[in-house]
């Protein structure tokens, strides 16, 4: 089987090239990401796609649905493609947040279609149809979920395998979590999701970090019985081998327009509390999430470095488009240092520099939408310091490792 899996993989390299094209900002603008799927080096990771021994025995005379996007890849090659070449039956692909080719905006629109290099019907589950419906899973014995997660709990891809393991459990279908590593798995941090706080970005009582993959989520729903009326989802998760959450890890391919390298990835879990501000995360530039600023930082001390976001892939309508911002560049920072916390002392700094009644973007309550809770938001106003900010989660975050301890597969 082991030389059956090498075979298809060679073959599919040379002959096959759905959806490698028409994806622009794929690979990763890093020099590592080319190595990270090789599994002729010695003790390299193999994630749960690449194990196609154990597909091919699961997903036996079934008819497949695939949950997954342009990350969803074996070695360089699309998984759809992989499973069509091993004569597994894939009827259906569902596309989550940015689309199946992962190049719509954050929150944009992405419609149901069809795969133009496979004719397979493609069901968008974002926007109004976030959970697949009875209609649209009809037909599908086994649903693969193979989506690329950066460990922050208000990326969506967590929100997605929730909705998809609640479907499933209503209509008695089976789910296959194919797991990846967790670029930012090393670490646990920041608030805990408080009730009246549930939304898409935040659907369970979790850190911003933390600090699982998404098989071990998986797991953690149901274990913790979070899905509507308790259902129990019929899961099986084949996990990564050869890895450790403490491995460095770094993305082959972009898992959404605006995590464009190690660095931005890194940086996402702090940057990102920044989109319930005034502020911009550089949406609209070549290095989004790894710089910050705003036109009322100009002459503030330590925010000289200046950008302006554009109308750009990934970005067509961005936070002060047109708008000349002064702030910081992080990139070298997060190139030479690994990040072991949630980052909030750029907010801290941004928020005193400015001064501004109007730093928290009050629509829709988005910033405590994405902290989980009003805490953070009403510690930064009454100039709390970042130790005694840290202190504030430190009780939550040592009930919740606790918690999680039984669902973790990897050390």
């Amino acid at each position: 089987m082991y030389s059956l899996r090498l075979f298809l993989k060679s073959f599919l390299v040379f002959f096959v090239t759905s959806c490698q094209s028409n994806l622009p900002a794929q690979e990763l603008n890093n020099e590592k990401s080319s190595e990270m799927f090789e599994d002729t080096k010695e003790n390299a990771i193999i994630v749960g796609a690449e194990q196609l021994e154990s597909l091919e025995l699961i997903l036996a005379n079934k008819k497949v649905g695939l949950v997954g996007n342009q990350t969803s890849r074996v070695g360089g090659v699309h998984l759809v493609d992989t499973l069509i070449i091993s004569g597994i039956e894939l009827v259906k692909v569902y596309s989550p947040e940015h689309g199946f080719r992962g190049d719509a905006d954050a929150g944009e629109h992405v419609s149901s279609d069809k795969d133009p290099k496979t004719g397979l019907p493609i069901v968008s589950i974002y926007g109004s149809n976030k959970k697949p419906s009875n209609a649209q899973l009809e037909g599908v014995d086994v649903l693969l979920f193979d989506l690329q997660d950066v460990g922050a709990r208000f990326y969506t891809y967590i929100s997605t395998l929730h909705y998809i393991m609640e479907a499933a459990a209503e209509n008695g279908i089976a789910v296959v979590v194919l797991d990846r590593p967790n670029p930012n798995g090393h670490y646990v941090d920041g608030p805990i999701r408080k009730k009246g706080y549930e939304s898409f970005v935040g659907m369970h009582p979790i850190p911003i970090v933390h600090g699982m993959t998404v098989g071990e989520i998986a797991q953690m729903i149901n274990g913790e019985k979070w899905l509507k009326n308790e259902v129990h989802c019929d899961l099986t998760v084949i996990s990564c081998l050869n890895y450790s959450r403490d491995m460095p890890y770094s993305l082959p391919v972009s898992p959404s327009p605006n995590l464009r390298s190690d660095a931005a990835i890194q940086l996402y879990p702090g940057l990102c509390l920044f989109e319930g501000t005034s502020l911009s995360v550089g949406r609209g530039t070549e290095h989004p999430f790894e710089v910050f600023g705003h036109p009322d930082l100009k002459g503030k001390p330590g925010f000289e470095y200046s950008f302006t976001p554009i109308s750009s892939y990934g970005a067509k309508d961005p936070v002060l488009k047109d708008k000349l911002c002064y702030g910081q560049d992080l990139t070298a920072y997060a190139d030479t240092t690994r990040i072991n916390q949630l980052e909030i002392k750029w907010l801290l700094a941004s928020y005193k520099a400015m001064q501004s009644p109007d730093f928290f973007t009050t629509k829709n309550r988005w910033f405590d939408i994405l902290a989980g809770t009003d805490e953070l938001r009403k510690q930064i106003i009454a100039g709390k310091t970042e130790e005694e900010i840290r202190t504030s989660w430190k009780s939550d975050l040592e009930d919740f490792k606790e918690m999680r301890k039984i669902y973790l597969i990897y050390k």
